[in-house]
């Protein structure tokens, strides 16, 4: 296929008008952010089917691009103008990461979406599954992973590295008409829809500073403890957004939960820190440190309490139910032919184990409940059994 690299904005104009008469367009990133907080996006790559009129050649040449968002003058708002077109659906494969980036740059999720790697996993093909796996089970074809690792930021680029690129978009068009024509054939177009507002709600993409202490791995921390790392981990979000670093360039995470245990109220005490850096142990960033540790003791956070999943440790019937739990998921999940972990997490299970269990958990909404959350509340109010046989596990009334 031959290449078609956009790194003018007139280009990029036209490419995006012509793709706006698609009825959907296959979407992916290449990006890095080893060095940033926001990803860099390095590369775009659109793919679109045939249109109307359009013969097998002018198709092949036009009917995929890649866009160089490094390019010199070059203005992505043609691009972010297709993405928010509604009347083309956008197709990516794991798609979490690439909209992501697009509601960074733009303000906006693409919409609508749609998610072969979901699709997928509804169709029977296991939890998570990779884009190489369905270009092979799907598609049967292969894909060249040599140049799998490439510094995308790095110019020029080879013709071998871009080819990469686009295989992620030009095997997808295949991928998406044939899932799709799955989902619907089985009826399960509003799971996949279901799951689609989840990636298109804006809010999955925001990282509010005080919550980025669920990043930290605690163990029943105290009140102290835990409401300095929490002020702690917020002011690294904050730092590391600001200075656009990854967190760990700020702070990494055992220094992080060494301060909070100790908290230092000088910087006398705190360069006895084991863990702390040079550049945090005076100037402007000990100063900040200080005086959140301060602050955090002063505040009533201080009273805070780390919050356990699931509330109080289980007892020995609520563990035999958990387990009870995992069967009949495991069972249900066979019976559909979907991947358990899209249904109900470990953690999950665990929870509507429990005498309190919320009644917000995902495995008891939409299609999760259809398929497994409503035998689910009925194993655990007695009022089903599960016996297991030559032909597996199967739910038993009881009168």
């Amino acid at each position: 296929m031959k290449l078609k690299v956009i790194s003018r904005t007139d280009d990029l104009t036209e490419i995006c008008r012509t793709y706006a008469g698609a009825p959907y367009i296959t979407v992916d990133t290449e990006f890095m952010r080893e060095k940033t907080y926001w990803p860099l996006l390095c590369l775009v790559q659109l793919g679109r089917p045939k249109l109307d009129g359009e013969t097998t050649d002018d198709w092949k040449r036009d009917g995929a691009v890649i866009i160089d968002p490094l390019a010199e003058g070059l203005s992505l708002d043609p691009l972010f103008g297709l993405m928010a077109d509604e009347t083309v659906l956008k197709v990516f494969h794991a798609a979490r990461q690439d909209v992501e980036i697009f509601h960074h740059l733009a303000g906006a999720v693409p919409v609508p979406l749609y998610d072969t790697q979901v699709a997928a996993m509804v169709c029977g093909f296991g939890d998570q599954v990779g884009y190489e796996t369905l270009v092979r089970k799907v598609v049967n074809a292969s894909l060249d992973k040599s140049s799998r690792f490439t510094d995308w930021s790095r110019r020029p680029l080879s013709d071998k590295q871009l080819q990469y690129a686009l295989g992620d978009v030009t095997h997808l068009r295949l991928i998406y008409e044939r899932l799709s024509d799955r989902v619907t054939k089985a009826g399960r177009t509003h799971w996949v829809s279901e799951e689609m507002d989840f990636l298109a709600n804006p809010a999955t993409y925001v990282t509010e500073d005080g919550d980025a202490w669920r990043r930290l791995k605690m163990r029943n921390p105290s009140p102290k403890l835990f409401a300095a790392a929490c002020a702690l981990a917020a002011w690294r979000e904050n730092e590391a957004k600001r200075r656009n670093v990854p967190r760990n360039r700020v702070i990494k995470d055992d220094a992080l939960l060494e301060l909070a245990a100790s908290r230092p109220e000088t910087v006398d005490a705190l360069n006895k820190s084991r863990l702390l850096t040079r550049e945090n142990r005076s100037g402007d960033a000990a100063k900040a440190i200080l005086n959140t540790l301060t602050q955090a003791g002063q505040s009533s956070s201080a009273e805070m309490t780390y919050p356990k999943a699931g509330g109080a440790r289980p007892n020995a019937a609520q563990t035999a139910l958990s387990e009870l739990l995992r069967t009949l998921l495991r069972a249900k999940a066979a019976d559909a032919d979907v991947a358990p972990r899209l249904i109900a997490s470990t953690a999950d299970i665990d929870r509507l184990a429990m005498e309190d269990a919320p009644s917000d958990l995902p495995a008891l909404q939409g299609w999760r409940c259809e398929v497994f959350g409503v035998d689910a509340l009925r194993l655990k109010a007695g009022q089903i059994a599960l016996s297991a046989g030559p032909q597996g596990v199967r739910v038993v009334e009881l009168g």
